[in-house]
């Protein structure tokens, strides 16, 4: 696919979602919502009660909404599990299903777990969940800024992981694929790093997740960002 399509399909998405940190308890709720539509009915890896879908790490997470521009409602979600200060080796939940443990250049403190990307069922057919998934990473590259994290993990489907590749979002294996509500691969990597990757080989998509550089700038002189759409 051409820099030309994909800036089309970008500039669709960009157009009909806004992206933003979910900052009241309402819309936090609402992130739970979709999730438990996504794991616990459709997919039925979680359990969930009633109608609400969280676990241990929500209450030291960020959660992140895509929101539709037309009626306000949240489309998809997606959280990023932050450092547990007060207990770092009991953080992340790859900490407690990676079979090797974590890589020694991690620093736990400026590390961020992706986690729980879920687009409801009912928003599909207006774009693909691909491009809707970079909606979210752009809210997760934007709050990652802001929070000073440095670090990506991420406990992943293989078949997610193949998908973020073709738009050169790229991470590192950690150990072998390992059964954590399906099949899943443990990785990591750094922001600059992947951020590096994508600007190379999809600078379109690199221009929209850092707000042409606002963001997370090639310097990666990095200031404190205000989550907005």
């Amino acid at each position: 696919m051409d820099d030309t399509i994909i800036s089309r399909a970008i500039r669709s998405v960009s157009d009909e979602f806004s992206v933003e940190l979910a900052d009241s308890s309402g819309m936090i709720e609402e992130c739970h919502r979709i999730r438990y539509e996504v794991y616990c009915q459709e997919r039925r890896f979680l359990p969930g009660q009633d109608g609400i879908e969280h676990d241990e790490y929500d209450g030291h997470s960020a959660h992140i909404a895509l929101l539709s521009r037309r009626d306000g409602e949240v489309a998809g979600t997606v959280r990023l599990v932050l450092a547990l200060h007060g207990s770092l080796e009991h953080s992340f939940p790859l900490q407690h299903v990676c079979a090797v443990g974590m890589p020694h250049d991690m620093p736990i403190h400026s590390t961020a777990e992706i986690s729980r990307f879920a687009i409801s069922k009912t928003r599909r057919g207006v774009h693909t969940a691909a491009l809707m998934r970079i909606g979210l990473f752009r809210g997760i590259v934007r709050a990652s800024a802001g929070l000073g994290i440095t670090h990506w993990c991420a406990v992943m489907e293989p078949a997610l992981l193949r998908l973020l590749e073709t738009t050169s979002i790229r991470f590192q294996a950690i150990g072998p694929i390992v059964d954590y509500h399906g099949l899943r691969q443990p990785c990591y990597n750094t922001i600059d790093r992947v951020m590096d990757g994508i600007r190379r080989g999809r600078p379109p998509i690199w221009d929209y997740l850092t707000n042409n550089g606002e963001y997370w700038p090639p310097a990666c002189l990095h200031a404190p960002a205000v989550m907005a759409g």
